[in-house]
């Protein structure tokens, strides 16, 4: 009985036990099991959705670099910030041609067009050879995948040749339905002009679904083509045969760059197109940035300042941190607060990276390792071409926080945020702990390539040249550059001369521009001075003089508001220049004009004033300046550009200028038109880097609406150095 009970009160413990520990142990629970078998599908179904909407049949370009098939457009377009440049050869037509889509909408291209074998009415016999014709072209998306219906087709409306002589002017509306299940796309359109009646076309992709690369987009392509080749009276008489209608071909895109396209054209003949296309708007570069320093991590010194931390100590840290960072320290000193707290304030010039958090991360990933315990805050001031942009102020205690992952970056970033840049420390009630000298001189040697199209005497002209140019500063606070160039190669002989068919009627401010460069040439093409200063709230001014350009020299004032929270800037711009000889560096009072059928040289002094408005529309990444005032040319107007800027740093803009100066080109009033592009080098290249690379291009060089160089403007430089691109 003893042993009975004994065995009972040990099993009862190990069932108390077993209770308890049960207790302990995580439960199933059916339920639960449920939702996590309901959150794998609710992935499963997300991904798969996904897989769908980014889903599509291949995007070809036609033979015009419009998104479409060999001469007919379809409604699709490239994605945006997707830059193309090709070339085919379209019976009796070679065509030349680039492709920008600057916003998911608006897709825009450029061509070069050429008659092969017919020579140019006017100056054939001179040397141009055979005609040719410039074209711009566009298409707007109307019903674009991202609107959300998906069962419906892209619907787009578009115009060919829509600027200039409008020889090969078309325009249309076309839809086109992407039937994914049947590796197919269909598209029918409508157009006028050039295009007469009806048009469509159609692309299937058979082996889309393949692991093969090389038959994956390989594509079998057909379109009935509208081009009323018979009776538009633009045609190349070689082309107005036509046995069909119906021209088809294969085209194939490889590694998404490379997009090669063959077929008949009209019956009689065969063309082929190659180009290449890139998404320059969204790439952050053709190699990673591993030659980019790391951030700063460590040493971590919050030593107080003191015996055992000299100023000097602490002076030579932050020097070599921030060098080390690919930033300069140029000023350090230790000053007090209003509540006699000390604050270390700095001065830092940014030399390679392009985004301004960018800057301030590394920045502070350095005084938070590196500022002394009894410093209450630190203000860094960001300095570029000798004017303070803009400054920081950290308190102690959240660089330390941050550093201890107490607070995110976000939150650093809102308790101190983007402020305008204070007054210089007064040397009354501060102490200097550094200060480094700007460079006196510093030296860069590079090519330069330069284009013209449509001389009388050939249709694409070009000057090679060696630049070289010294820049610095003088006293730390004066900023100076000189330009030298010696033209290597040319065949610009003889250029620069009126247009004899449309000669300017005013002032030639710009239509001479061509005869400062001639082969075996020595120009010094830039030596100004040039002084910068932040007034404070958000006003700066700026003071330049010299040979601004290889055309103007003389004197400029500029006025500029730009706080550091508004994406608004206002500018007044007053500069006086002289015109420059062709030849050495003096000047010249007087300018050549066409009157009466001769050329004449008229007294000149060239005064141009202007307002400027800047805005920033950063929902859309888009940019839009308006200069209202006096040209070059006496003639008084306002100059309109519309710009468009991707996170990769490239920017796209288009320019018009409208004036009384009364020019005409063609039996035309003519304004001032073109466009500008520019992209970073680092995109290029395994290291960030400020550098830019640019072109821009007028429809033609005339003189009105013409605007002198006066060296640095304040708006771009502020602009470099707080924008951040999404």
């Amino acid at each position: 009985m003893k042993y009975f009970k004994a065995l009972v009160f040990c099993l009862c413990v190990a069932l108390c036990m077993r209770g308890i520990s049960a207790q302990n142990e995580p439960k199933i629970d059916l339920f639960d099991q449920s939702k996590e078998i309901s959150l794998f599908k609710d992935l499963e179904l997300i991904e798969k959705i996904n897989r769908e909407l980014s889903d599509e049949l291949p995007f070809f370009y036609n033979y015009s670099l419009i998104g479409g098939y060999f001469n007919m457009p379809s409604a699709r377009s490239p994605k945006t910030g997707v830059v193309g440049i090709g070339c085919a050869r379209v019976t009796p037509y070679d065509v030349y041609g680039v492709n920008y889509q600057v916003f998911n909408r608006i897709e825009l291209a450029a061509n070069y067009r050429i008659y092969n074998g017919i020579i140019e009415g006017h100056f054939g016999h001179e040397g141009f050879g055979d005609d040719a014709e410039r074209i711009g072209n566009i298409k707007i998306g109307v019903l674009i995948p991202e609107d959300g219906f998906p069962i419906l087709p892209q619907i787009a409306v578009g115009a060919d040749d829509f600027m200039g002589t409008k020889r090969f002017n078309a325009q249309y509306i076309v839809a086109t339905k992407q039937i994914l299940d049947w590796n197919l796309e269909l598209t029918l359109g409508w157009g006028k002009k050039r295009f007469k009646g009806f048009f469509g076309g159609l692309a299937w992709s058979p082996f889309r679904k393949t692991d093969i690369p090389v038959l994956k987009n390989l594509t079998v392509v057909a379109e009935y083509d509208s081009i009323n080749y018979k009776k538009h009276e633009h045609e190349h008489p070689d082309g107005r045969k036509v046995k069909s209608r119906i021209n088809a071909g294969l085209s194939y895109v490889g590694w998404d760059t490379l997009q090669l396209s063959v077929s008949s054209i009209r019956g009689t003949e065969i063309a082929a197109s190659a180009s290449m296309r890139y998404p320059l708007g969204s790439s952050e570069g053709l190699f990673p940035k591993i030659d980019d320093p790391k951030k700063y991590v460590s040493p971590v010194d919050s030593e107080p300042l003191g015996i055992h931390r000299p100023k000097e100590e602490l002076a030579h840290e932050l020097a070599y941190a921030f060098s080390d960072q690919g930033l300069d320290l140029y000023s350090a000193y230790i000053t007090y607060d209003g509540n006699q707290e000390k604050v270390l304030w700095l001065k830092v010039v940014n030399n390679r990276y392009r985004q301004e958090k960018v800057v301030r991360d590394r920045i502070i990933h350095v005084i938070a390792a590196l500022t002394p315990s009894d410093v209450k805050t630190v203000l860094v001031v960001v300095e570029a071409d000798a004017v303070p942009c803009q400054a920081y102020q950290f308190r102690t205690e959240d660089l330390e926080r941050w550093r201890k992952n107490c607070i995110s970056d976000f939150a650093l970033d809102t308790l101190a945020p983007m402020r305008e840049a204070p007054r210089h420390p007064n040397a009354y009630d501060s102490v200097k702990i550094f200060q480094r000298h700007k460079p006196i001189w510093s030296f860069t040697i590079l090519p330069r390539f330069q284009s013209f199209f449509g001389s009388s005497s050939g249709k694409f002209k070009y000057n090679l040249s060696a630049v070289v140019a010294p820049e610095g500063y003088i006293f730390d606070e004066v900023f100076y550059r000189f330009q030298f160039s010696y033209a290597l190669w040319s065949s610009m002989h003889g250029l620069g001369g009126p247009d004899r068919n449309n000669p300017s009627k005013l002032p030639n401010v710009r239509t001479d521009t061509l005869l400062y460069f001639r082969e075996n040439s020595f120009s010094m093409e830039q030596a100004y001075l040039q002084k910068s200063w932040n007034l404070g709230k958000g006003f700066f001014t700026r003071l330049a003089m010299g040979y601004f350009e290889p055309a103007y020299g003389g004197g400029s004032l500029e006025f500029l508001w730009y706080p550091v929270d508004s994406n608004l800037a206002v500018g007044i711009e007053f500069a006086t220049v002289m015109k420059r000889h062709y030849h050495g560096v003096k000047f010249t009072n007087k300018v050549r004009e066409f009157r009466d059928g001769q050329l004449k040289y008229i007294p000149f002094v060239g005064i141009q004033c202007f307002l400027d408005l800047y805005y920033d529309f950063k929902p859309l990444n888009m940019d839009v300046l308006v200069s209202a005032g006096r040209f070059l040319a006496r003639d008084i107007g306002v100059r309109t550009e519309v710009g468009r800027y991707f996170k990769s740093g490239v920017r796209f803009a288009l320019w018009y200028t409208v004036t009384n100066g009364h020019d005409h080109v063609n039996g035309s009033t003519y304004y001032d038109k073109g466009f500008v592009f520019s992209a970073p080098l680092d995109l290029f290249m395994k290291q960030s880097s400020r550098t830019y690379i640019g072109y821009s291009m007028s429809a033609w060089l005339r003189d009105v609406g013409a605007r002198a160089h006066t060296g640095k403007p304040l708006y771009w430089t502020l602009e470099e150095e707080r924008y951040n691109y999404h």
